[in-house]
């Protein structure tokens, strides 16, 4: 089990456009912590090069295993899954054609999780008894909490040791945004996982988050204890409306 993940320096950028300027993260075992900052300071593109989507042009992104440290820049995303990093990417990303089931299934493309497919889907539908009552209907026909849900348990079906969840309260009613932060908090202590979880909803991320960094212009302009958070200026300012 990943013991941290460690994100040093890391710029990036798409083309000519850079996007983040030397970003440091840590995120210890059994953690929750959540990345905030409004739509377009950097969070959905730092947790592309976590995953692999996005090359950095600078800067470490490595696991501490054991001891061990390895080095997660120029792994393809499907060997960062390999190694129990799995993804809940912002606007969930479904096959909409595709039964609620297949798409669970496809989760779990992970070597390690394989072997537990059956054990992992009941894992599934004993945290979302929805997704067992509609395990046949199409998961474009869905309502948007309900794919949410249906993204969060793919995500599961591949067994991870860190999650990854990239906006998840996007276009999604306020009720519907707390059982879905509910759910990740429920699901990261039942099931032991370490959690990094971008998010602009500041209220909502950080009922269920240790530990926040605040993203500015590409930059971590704060980072410290939830208990902190609302105390800090950029807080009041943006987020509390002080």
């Amino acid at each position: 089990m990943a013991s941290r993940l460690v994100v040093e320096d890391v710029r990036a950028g798409y083309g000519a456009v850079r996007v983040l300027h030397g970003v440091s993260v840590e995120v210890h075992e059994g953690e929750t912590v959540a990345l905030l900052g409004t739509n377009g300071n950097g969070k959905s593109t730092l947790i592309k090069c976590i995953t692999g989507i996005v090359r950095p042009d600078a800067g470490r992104i490595f696991l501490e295993r054991d001891g061990a440290r390895i080095d997660l820049v120029g792994k393809s995303p499907e060997e960062i899954v390999n190694l129990g990093v799995t993804l809940v990417p912002e606007g969930r990303r479904l096959f909409p054609k595709l039964t609620v089931e297949e798409n669970l299934l496809l989760g779990a493309y992970r070597l390690a999780a394989r072997p537990d497919i059956d054990r992992n889907l009941g894992f599934c539908f004993e945290a979302f008894p929805v997704l067992r009552a509609r395990r046949r209907q199409l998961a474009g026909s869905m309502s948007g909490g309900e794919q949410q849900m249906l993204a969060i348990g793919r995500a599961l079906m591949a067994a991870p040791t860190i999650l990854l969840v990239d906006e998840p309260s996007v276009g999604l009613a306020p009720v519907l945004v707390s059982r879905v932060i509910a759910k990740i908090k429920e699901l990261k202590e039942r099931y032991q996982l370490t959690v990094l979880m971008a998010e602009q909803n500041f209220n909502q991320a950080t009922k269920i988050a240790d530990r926040g960094y605040i993203i500015v212009h590409g930059q971590i302009a704060f980072a410290g204890p939830t208990d902190d958070l609302r105390e800090h200026e950029l807080v009041k300012k943006y987020y509390l409306g002080v």
